[in-house]
C-alpha cells in the first residue's frame, strides 16, 4: 500500500495526528475522536497498518496502535528531499530575474 494513498484520506491524517500526540492506543481509543463508525475507523486502521504508517500489536483482546517510526522517516526525507528540490530551482529563478532587472537597467 503507497504511503501516500494512505495519508490522502482525511480520517487517516486525523489518526496519525492522534497517535503522534498521544502515543499509543486502542482502536476503541482511537474511535472516541471521531464521528464516524469504529467499523469505519478500523478500515483506516488496516490501511494505515498496511502502508506500514502504523504498527499494532495484541494485547490479550486488545489491538494497540502506534506509529512506525521508520516509514513516517521515509517520509519526512522525501518531503525535505522535495523541498531541497523546490529551493534549487526558486534559486534558479532568482539568478535569472535578477540578470533581467540587470540587462533592462542597462538598457535604458
Amino acid at each position: 500500500m503507497d504511503v501516500f494513498y494512505a495519508l490522502a484520506e482525511p480520517n487517516r491524517r486525523k489518526i496519525i495526528q492522534i497517535l503522534a500526540e498521544r502515543g499509543q492506543l486502542s482502536a476503541t481509543e482511537i474511535s472516541e475522536g471521531f464521528k464516524i463508525s469504529p467499523q469505519a475507523v478500523s478500515q483506516h486502521l488496516k490501511i494505515l497498518l498496511e502502508s506500514k504508517l502504523l504498527s499494532m500489536q495484541r494485547n490479550a483482546q486488545q489491538r494497540i496502535y502506534r506509529l512506525d517510526p521508520a516509514t513516517i522517516h521515509k517520509v519526512e526525507e522525501w518531503v525535505q528531499e522535495t523541498e531541497r528540490l523546490w529551493d534549487k530551482r526558486l534559486d534558479r529563478l532568482d539568478r535569472v530575474l535578477e540578470e533581467e532587472k540587470k540587462n533592462a537597467k542597462k538598457q535604458r
